[in-house]
């Protein structure tokens, strides 16, 4: 039988942390940051997957969307462990972000931007549930990657590839909102720079 783990340790009871090998830090230090936000946009990835259409329901188009994200957290979950480790502390095989990655979301990009229609002017959050919460989980990346290039400036062990990584992912994540959207039948709210307050009912 499985020995039963507790959640809490107590350890970081006076403010601090422990990275990948044992080193400890305080939990408001950029690296920390760094992570918990790749950890947050990975919880609103995982909202937007709840928010698509159930297996039985679903439709290949967004089928294919629920793979695609689902291979998105894992590489995020990658992502965080790298940065909760120090380079002197990495280990041979372990999983690090890198060019692949960055070409699978190009690819990803490329395989869904031909069922769109050209954009002219700038599509505002919005449409379905998971379209909406994917332009939410958009906005976080765009956070995550903020923080990211924080810790490497001031960490060179901190590779280009993830923050190229994070960029492109955000690109994927306003594709795909639109993408499964457009799947849905759900109007995009785009931009309406002479906008104005709606008509009095009166």
């Amino acid at each position: 039988m499985p020995k039963r783990t507790r959640i809490y340790t107590r350890t970081g009871d006076d403010g601090t942390t422990g990275l990948v090998g044992g080193r400890r830090i305080e939990k408001n230090a950029i690296r920390i940051e760094a992570y918990g936000t790749v950890d947050e946009l990975s919880s609103a990835i995982g909202v937007a997957r709840a928010a698509l259409p159930p297996v039985r329901d679903a439709s290949a188009r967004s089928l294919r969307l629920d793979a695609w994200l689902a291979w998105t957290q894992d590489v995020l979950f990658n992502l965080g462990s790298e940065l909760a480790t120090m380079a002197g502390d990495r280990w041979d095989g372990m999983p690090l972000i890198g060019a692949d990655e960055v070409a699978a979301l190009e690819r990803a990009i490329d395989e869904a931007e031909p069922d769109l229609t050209p954009l002219d002017t700038f599509v505002l959050p919005g449409g379905s549930p998971a379209g909406a919460h994917l332009h939410l989980a958009r906005t976080i990346c765009r956070r995550s990657e903020r923080r990211l290039l924080t810790l490497r400036n001031a960490d060179e062990g901190v590779s280009i590839q993830a923050l190229h990584y994070l960029n492109r992912l955000s690109d994927a994540l306003f594709v795909w909102s639109r993408w499964i959207n457009d799947e849905l039948g759900e109007p995009e709210h785009t931009w309406n720079p002479a906008t104005e307050p709606p008509k009095s009912n009166a």
